[in-house]
């Protein structure tokens, strides 16, 4: 599970967030590739953009579902 207290500064700031148990492997960005995105030089996902649609919110769910590592967090 996510923790709020770990989850990445440079996450955009809303209900979704990635924190720092990201293994990069790509799966957000692949579920959700509007609302993830990899930071290459530290190697960990972010959210660079939060959902606004019921459209756009299951895709989020569905990142954060393929997560292995638990690391996509969800406030909601």
């Amino acid at each position: 599970m996510a923790d709020k207290s770990a989850k990445w500064e440079m996450n955009k700031e809303g209900k979704y967030y990635v924190d720092d148990q990201c293994i990069a492997c790509d799966a957000c960005v692949f579920e959700a590739p509007n609302f993830f995105e990899m930071n290459d030089d530290d190697g960990h996902a972010f959210v660079k953009k939060q959902p606004s649609t019921p459209e756009e919110l299951q895709q989020c769910e569905d990142a954060l579902e393929a997560c292995p590592v638990e690391a996509i967090g969800n406030d909601g």
